[in-house]
Order: structure tokens, then C-alpha cells, then sequence
């Protein structure tokens, strides 16, 4: 059966000649959370900007329900399903909560009744965010911003969200909250894949894993199969070499 998401192959970088992605290949299960860990510096990030179209590759393929987008720019590749939330809060903080969702759903504009359910699903998933509707974003907490910067997204109803670090520089009573997030996300029909750093909370809530370190895939397979431990032995193995 075909996967949502099917990269073969791919190398990429920002550098010409300098492939940072070295032949990495990687399936992400539609109405799955995968999850793709690694030290710094494996590439993890890197993946995330190629999928939606930051990068272009060297080499590889990146297909997305069948379709390849590799070529694509970032707006097209939105156009066809897929969501971004960069690992820093990513949103306008002079721009109200409802302004900010608005500009998520931008693409939506011509179809006035789209528009407004979509606005309307976000603020029955997001109550928090709905009665702080008419504040400015700046006005916002931290976790609270990470929540408007995944509403935003959703605004398009997204088959892919790719999310980059959610939990980065988070307290922890408020990356809990985080993940709830991505499970309403999931919830309302999006497909994850996820790139943390967080890796004894995220393994909760995965449905598969992708070790990487050196641009290259070291491990995978179901989430279950990968407890703390393992994992932990794992990127043991990668930082030593």
C-alpha cells in the first residue's frame, strides 16, 4: 500500500556540492505521528525544509500522495496538502489571534463559507485561542504561541503537517500541551511528521521512528519497538561514532 509521504534517495544541503541529506529514505504512513530523532547536526531539520520546498535536492525523490514535489516551491507545496510550523514561535505578534489565523488561511480567501468554517473548526479545537480572538499574538504565552503557530496551519486543513521542534525551549508543564496539540491535529485528519529533540516525551505519542545521524537513516521501525533505553543506546552509538 502506498504511503502518504515516500522519500527515496534523497540528498540535499545549502551548500552546492555539500549534501548534508546523504541518500536518506524515509515512508510516512497516512494518519500516522512519525517521529524523526537524531543528535544535532544529523539532518532532522534539513529534511523538513526539503519536503516543503526550502531546499531543492541534489538527488532523491520526494513523492507525495503519488505525486513528485520535489521541484515544487514552498507555495505549491502547501497548495497540494502539506503544513509547516518551523521550530521557532512563527507567528505575526502585532497581528491579532484571528488575523493570524486568517493569514494561515489566506489561500482559503475566494471561498468565503471555506473561510469561515475553517476559522470556526481552529476555535472549537483551540477554545484558549478563541476567547483571546481580538488580542495581539505578542500578547500570547510561550506554549500559547506554539498553539497558534500549529492552528495556523490547520486553518488549511493540511493531509501533512511537518513540525519542527515543537517543544524546543518549552517549560515542562507546558509541553504536555504541545503534544495534546498535534494529537488534535491528528485528530482533525492531518498526518504528522515529527521532528524532536524531546525524545523520552515524544516516543509516546509516536507511531514510528526514524533514527538519523549523518544525513542517513540508522534506525526504524514502529515506535513500540524503540523504548527510551534503546533509543538512548542508539544515539549513544552516533555521538561516539
Amino acid at each position: 500500500m502506498r504511503a502518504l509521504l515516500e522519500i527515496e534517495g534523497l540528498h540535499a544541503g545549502y551548500v552546492s556540492g555539500v549534501d548534508i541529506l546523504q541518500g536518506l529514505s524515509l515512508r510516512v504512513e497516512r494518519g500516522s505521528i512519525t517521529v524523526v530523532i537524531g543528535p544535532n547536526g544529523a539532518g532532522k531539520s534539513t529534511l523538513l525544509r526539503a519536503i516543503f520546498g526550502l531546499l531543492k535536492p541534489a538527488r532523491g525523490s520526494i513523492r507525495f500522495d503519488g505525486q513528485e514535489i520535489g521541484a515544487r516551491e514552498p507555495a505549491a507545496v502547501k497548495a497540494c496538502g502539506i503544513g509547516y510550523v518551523p521550530q521557532e514561535i512563527n507567528v505575526f505578534p502585532l497581528l491579532t489571534v484571528e488575523e493570524n489565523l486568517r493569514m494561515g488561511g489566506w489561500i482559503l480567501r475566494r471561498d468565503r463559507a471555506r473561510f469561515a468554517t475553517a476559522l470556526e473548526r481552529v476555535f472549537e479545537t483551540f477554545p484558549v485561542l478563541a476567547a483571546r480572538r481580538h488580542e495581539p499574538a505578542g500578547a500570547l504565552s510561550g506554549g500559547q504561541g506554539r498553539m497558534l503557530s500549529v492552528a495556523r496551519e490547520m486553518m488549511t486543513a493540511p493531509t501533512l503537517m511537518l513540525v519542527d521542534e515543537p517543544t524546543a525551549g518549552l517549560a515542562p508543564a507546558l509541553v504536555a500541551q504541545v503534544y495534546d496539540l498535534l494529537q488534535a491535529a491528528r485528530r482533525a485528519g492531518s498526518t504528522i511528521l515529527l521532528v524532536d529533540q524531546n525524545v523520552e516525551d515524544t516516543l509516546g505519542h509516536a507511531d514510528d521512528l526514524y533514527l538519523i545521524d549523518l544525513g542517513r537513516v540508522r534506525a526504524q521501525g514502529p515506535a513500540r519497538e524503540f523504548p527510551f533505553e534503546r533509543v538512548s543506546a542508539l544515539i549513544k552509538e552516533c555521538l561516539l561514532g
